[in-house]
């Protein structure tokens, strides 16, 4: 509940009559301050006038007073500037490590307030907000995704800039990494970025002419040389692998992955991973895996083009599109301060229709117009970042949920 305390503070969810310290003072917030979810007091550069005398300062909220002592605030230099204590039980007086008193609100929450917020917490349902958002202003809707979108963007570019800067910065090295691992679509994400990472693209590239090179080096560093058997034949696997010991003694390669490391089970024959490795090979033959080529597409026709080839569907492609070229899109221009470039991956996922999964469905059956694939990633960012956590506190909705009648 004292969570629920903060957001009482933070939307000056406050009673209608004047307010009033513990020690009578007469009490005006100007300003809540800046909400600190690290260590420190729980609100920032906050300002109160108390009798008439501005203050400014950081306020330290919770439930019972004593926990400030409970918590070790009365020894720690961090409080010393709290201009106010708002509590919900005013048990006792408090006082900081250099002998202050902030003055003390004791503040309630309202009825209402508890029964919705514990409505929220106790549902099994999901979304846990379903019967509020058929009630939902359009605007207001859309632009809690677009503030969630931008930030499912800028979390996911960050994985990006990750892999650059794991790479000395070796952008298209990075671009190999990040497309590899969408192409494990899931499952074998995991696994398909360990195998990119162990290409050194500058050898695998002296042999991108020759497709059955490619393909030797790709799937015997994967250690899936044998799941080709049954389609290409023991006498054509055993050239392969001929071929793969001599690229791993000539440039000196890593020993090959162990067969557990990838996922067969409950996986669709298109998704198996050798054959997701094949295709990847072809790209690369091809020159499509390029950071360049993926970038410079203007449009989704041709980023379709771009990544067109035999067995890849054009629901893989739009996935591929959300979950590399993005990212990458975004992270580039991030990285340079090339704010087009950032607009330009927020176009594309306009776009793009929106994902068809379990977690959008929910959300059209309570009401809500996804209509993109820009709405679709704001709503994914949703759920794992607020619904799964039960940080309804954080979400609009939740908000537009708590102060409904």
């Amino acid at each position: 509940m004292e969570k629920l305390l903060h957001y009482v503070w933070k939307h000056r969810i406050l009673p209608l009559k004047a307010l009033q310290t513990t020690g009578g003072q007469m009490l005006e917030i100007i300003d809540p301050g800046l909400h600190n979810s690290d260590q420190g007091p729980d609100f920032f550069n906050a300002k109160v006038r108390l009798d008439g005398v501005m203050w400014a300062g950081n306020v330290e909220i919770h439930l019972r007073a004593s926990d400030w002592f409970r918590h070790g605030h009365q020894t720690d230099a961090a409080y010393n500037n709290t201009i106010l204590h708002v509590v919900n039980v005013a048990d006792c007086e408090v006082e900081t490590a250099d002998g202050k008193h902030p003055a003390q609100l004791q503040l309630d929450i309202p009825a209402q307030l508890t029964t919705h917020y514990q409505e929220l917490c106790q549902t099994d349902d999901y979304p846990r907000c379903h019967r509020m958002i058929p009630t939902l202003d359009t605007m207001k809707a859309h632009a809690w995704m677009d503030a969630l979108l931008v930030e499912r963007l800028e979390e996911r570019s960050g994985r990006v800039l990750q892999r650059v800067k794991a790479t000395q910065g070796d952008w298209e090295q990075a671009t190999f990494v990040t497309l590899s691992r969408n192409f494990g679509f899931g499952l074998n994400g995991d696994a398909f970025e360990r195998w990119a990472r162990n290409i050194p693209l500058q050898a695998a590239a002296k042999q991108r002419d020759d497709l059955f090179q490619t393909e030797a080096f790709f799937l015997g560093t994967a250690g899936l040389l044998q799941e080709l058997e049954t389609s290409r034949g023991t006498k054509e696997v055993r050239r392969l692998e001929q071929e793969y010991a001599f690229l791993r003694h000539k440039f000196q390669l890593p020993d090959p992955m162990e067969a557990h490391e990838w996922k067969y089970l409950r996986t669709r024959p298109q998704n198996f991973p050798h054959v997701r490795l094949l295709q990847i090979a072809r790209l690369f033959h091809l020159g499509k895996a390029r950071m360049s080529q993926l970038l410079e597409a203007s449009d989704i026709y041709a980023l379709h083009r771009q990544l067109d080839i035999d067995g890849l569907s054009a629901a893989s492609r739009n996935l591929l599109v959300i979950n590399t070229v993005i990212p990458l899109l975004y992270a580039y221009g991030m990285s340079h301060n090339e704010q087009p470039l950032m607009d330009r991956a927020i176009s594309l996922l306009e776009q793009l229709p929106a994902e068809n999964n379990y977690i959008i469905r929910q959300w059209r059956s309570c009401g809500l117009l996804v209509a993109s694939a820009a709405d679709s990633q704001a709503l994914i960012q949703l759920k794992r970042e607020y619904c799964d956590r039960n940080d309804c506190l954080r979400c609009r909705f939740g908000y537009e949920y708590l102060k409904r009648k």
